[in-house]
């Protein structure tokens, strides 16, 4: 090899390398130390600027969180969605209709989430009140529910599988794209839903997340693109919004009191809600998930 080839490889590789340091530079640490954690700015999936967006609140309904009960003495509600979105095929509109007709009638709505079950993606957005934690390494990240045992699984610069077997959370894979996590979905199975308005999915669902820090490291804002021609007429965008909770840099502004179901800010505290298996007021609500085997 002559000396100008040697010069020029030379400098090729040097600039892969100072690329690649520089993309791991970009890459958001949403994890600097173990005690920073994610609070939801709610439990609805928020709409796009413009465009498609996601089922919204049936008209002149509204959900009361159990947060707003115990601060200002609010009238609890269970959420009643809009069965007349456009984006919804018509069996997935029957499915949330349906439900509200049951509301409406006095019986109860408890969501799967209270009896401990996996919500799936991405209803894992909707996870409110409590901080979301994340584990980034270089070939996986984790999310972690803190008041919950719900893990979500992202595989990091790998394919999907050709024919991934649908699960609770489906088969996520990532990358990062600048200062942009973001977080490809599919195999998700159809005991899921997208909401706690129960709006409905089909094995299609695909949906895309973007994962962004704003705020000087202390906000972080997801944009949600979700397809699935087996339950929408279109596919739809949606948002969320979070805000950090540390120790001293950034505490919890929501009410702390014995019975409130905030936390004070990090580390992650240990918990499993099938070690507490409340009877909902006597309501009837999905049963407590069991199993005598892994499903892993």
């Amino acid at each position: 090899m002559s000396v100008t080839a040697r010069i020029s490889a030379g400098l090729f590789l040097t600039s892969v390398f100072v690329a690649a340091a520089v993309a791991r530079d970009e890459a958001p640490d949403f994890a600097p130390n173990p005690s920073v954690g994610w609070v939801s700015g709610g439990v609805r999936l928020l709409p796009p600027a413009s465009g498609p967006g996601p089922v919204g609140p049936a008209p002149g309904q509204s959900l009361v969180s159990n947060n707003e009960v115990r601060s200002r003495d609010a009238q609890a509600r269970f959420a009643m969605g809009n069965a007349n979105a456009p984006i919804l095929q018509p069996w997935a509109s029957d499915h949330i209709r349906q439900r509200n007709q049951r509301i409406l009638a006095g019986k109860p709505a408890f969501s799967q989430q209270a009896s401990c079950w996996p919500v799936g993606t991405p209803a894992f957005l909707t996870y409110a009140v409590q901080p979301v934690y994340f584990v980034q390494a270089p070939k996986e990240v984790l999310m972690i529910w803190q008041a919950d045992h719900q893990v979500r699984h992202i595989y990091m610069n790998v394919p999907h599988s050709p024919h991934p077997k649908p699960s609770w959370f489906g088969e996520s894979v990532g990358h990062y794209e600048g200062d942009t996590l973001v977080v490809d979905t599919i195999g998700s199975t159809t005991r899921t839903y997208i909401d706690q308005y129960e709006t409905p999915h089909t094995e299609q669902l695909h949906t895309i997340e973007r994962f962004r820090m704003t705020g000087r490291g202390l906000r972080m804002e997801v944009s949600l693109h979700v397809e699935d021609p087996g339950a929408f007429t279109t596919p739809w965008n949606a948002r969320q919004t979070y805000r950090r909770v540390e120790p001293v840099v950034a505490e919890p502004t929501d009410v702390f009191n014995p019975l409130s179901s905030t936390s004070a800010a990090g580390p992650i505290l240990e918990a499993s809600c099938a070690e507490n298996p409340g009877s909902l007021f006597g309501a009837e609500a999905p049963p407590i998930p069991q199993t005598v085997k892994p499903d892993f």
